[in-house]
C-alpha cells in the first residue's frame, strides 16, 4: 500500500476537510522538507500538493483524485479560509497558506543560494518562457533549466516520452506544474514515479499570474480570504463562475454536514 504516511511521516498536526488531510506548516517547514528530499539525488520524486477548496470538493466525489491527493508528501492549505479554521483549532500550532505563487516565490528565493534547477511544465503557448523571463529577472542566478508547454490534446506516448527524457537530461530540482486541476494532479501522479531527486509542485494558475496574462490580486485581498471574489470578477469571469459559485457552495454545505471536518495528529 502507498500512502503519505508511509513515504513521509508527518511533522506537524492537520485537519480534515471532507475527505481530505491538509497539513498545518509554514515556509520554514516546507523548506527543510525540500531540503531534505534534494539531498539524496536518487530518492524519490516527491509531490507538493497546494490544495484549496475547489481541488478538496472534486477529490470527495472522485477516488481517484483523491488517492492523489492522500500519496502527496506534502497537502498545504492554498486558501485563506482553511488557514484561518486551523488556526482556530489548532492553536500554537504555526499555519501558513501554501499558494501556488507564493510558494514558488519562496523555493525560488531559497533555490538561487542553493544552486536549485527549475523546470516548467504547463501554460498555454508563450507563457512559459515568460514566467522564466519574470522569476529570472526577480531573483538573479536562478537556474531556470527548461520548460515546455503540452498540447491541449492529451500528448501521444512520443511526445510525453520526448518531454520525459528531456526533463531527465535536465535534471532540475524543483518541477512546478501549471495545467490547471485535475489536470496536473493526474500528471504529476502519472509522472513522478519516473523521476528521482526532484520535487513537483501544482501551482495552478501561477504561470499566468508570473507571465502577466492574469493580474495577481493585491496581498491585502489574498490575506482577507476574499480572493476568490477577485479573481471571479476577472477576465476569466465565465470559465470561474461555475468554481466559486456552485462547487464553493457544495464544500459549504458538505463541511457542515460532515460535523466540520476533525483534527489529525501527526503521524
Amino acid at each position: 500500500m502507498y500512502c503519505r504516511a508511509c513515504v513521509n511521516i508527518a511533522a506537524v498536526p492537520g485537519y480534515r476537510f471532507l475527505r481530505t488531510r491538509l497539513e498545518a506548516l509554514d515556509f520554514p517547514e516546507l523548506t527543510r522538507r525540500v531540503e531534505g528530499w534534494l539531498a539524496d539525488p536518487a530518492g524519490p520524486a516527491r509531490h507538493v500538493a497546494c490544495l484549496n477548496t475547489y481541488c478538496v470538493t472534486l477529490a470527495a466525489d472522485d477516488p481517484a483524485l483523491q488517492a492523489v491527493y492522500d500519496r502527496a508528501d506534502v497537502a498545504g492549505p492554498d486558501g485563506m479560509p482553511f488557514v484561518f479554521w486551523m488556526r482556530w483549532r489548532l492553536p500554537g500550532v504555526p499555519c501558513e497558506r501554501l499558494y501556488g505563487p507564493d510558494v514558488i516565490l519562496h523555493l525560488a528565493a531559497e533555490g538561487v543560494p542553493r544552486g536549485w534547477r527549475f523546470y516548467l511544465y504547463g501554460g498555454a503557448p508563450g507563457i512559459a518562457p515568460a514566467m522564466a523571463e519574470a522569476l529570472e529577472r526577480r531573483f538573479p542566478g536562478l537556474q531556470v533549466a527548461g520548460w515546455h508547454t503540452p498540447p491541449f490534446r492529451p500528448p501521444t506516448p512520443a511526445e510525453d516520452a520526448a518531454v520525459m527524457a528531456e526533463i531527465g537530461r535536465l535534471r532540475p530540482h524543483v518541477i512546478l506544474v501549471g495545467l490547471g486541476t485535475p489536470k496536473q494532479d493526474f500528471w504529476i501522479a502519472d509522472h513522478r514515479h519516473r523521476l528521482r531527486g526532484c520535487v513537483l509542485v501544482n501551482v495552478g494558475a501561477a504561470f499566468d499570474f508570473f507571465a502577466g496574462r492574469v493580474r495577481q490580486a493585491p496581498r491585502f485581498v489574498q490575506r482577507s480570504g476574499f480572493e476568490w471574489l477577485w479573481r471571479l470578477l476577472s477576465r476569466d469571469f465565465f470559465r470561474l463562475l461555475h468554481r466559486y459559485t456552485v462547487v464553493n457552495l457544495r464544500f459549504l454545505w458538505r463541511f457542515a454536514r460532515d460535523g466540520f471536518g476533525s483534527r489529525v495528529d501527526a503521524d
